[in-house]
């Protein structure tokens, strides 16, 4: 062994008293904000993990919240641009993250499909894990604190439960 100095750093998000590190608070601002939106949607759609960080929307530039019109609304799953303009939503980096992440847990045997059929595929939860590690490696620079944290974070536990799913 050298004389070299080793330099241990603790990643993770919480002390081992269960209180959330001072690096991470701004996850839970943001999740204190988009709390009564992801309670609407928590109806729709399977959840990754209950105590994931949802998807906040950026400071910078936050989407507008969309209502389905009262008659004749969009069908499930579509989102209905607001009265006046031009049909365009706006996307951000975190939903294309949630894009890529979500069928991880059908994959896993996590959420279950309607009559608790499962669609466990290891090989699939695995291909879509990796491709988010691809996204990490080509956006490394280019995104915000937040958006790089809420990656890192998600890749870690989406790790962490296909390594005790593989066994």
């Amino acid at each position: 062994m050298t004389d070299e100095e080793l330099k241990v750093t603790d990643k993770r998000m919480f002390t081992p008293d269960g209180e959330l590190r001072d690096e991470f608070q701004h996850l839970e601002d943001a999740t204190a904000e988009a709390l009564p939106a992801a309670e609407a949607a928590a109806d729709e759609e399977p959840v990754l993990d209950q105590e994931a960080p949802t998807a906040p929307a950026q400071p910078e530039a936050a989407p507008a919240q969309f209502e389905p019109s009262p008659a004749g609304g969009p069908e499930r799953g579509q989102v209905e641009a607001p009265p006046g303009s031009d049909g365009q939503v706006e996307l951000t980096f975190l939903d294309l993250v949630g894009l890529v992440a979500q069928p991880v847990a059908l994959y896993l045997g996590d959420a279950k499909l309607p009559g608790d059929e499962s669609i466990e595929n290891l090989e699939m939860a695995r291909l879509h894990i990796d491709l988010l590690e691809v996204l990490k490696s080509k956006t490394a620079g280019n995104l915000t604190q937040q958006e790089q944290g809420f990656l890192e974070d998600l890749l870690y536990q989406l790790r962490l439960r296909y390594v005790q799913k593989r066994g």
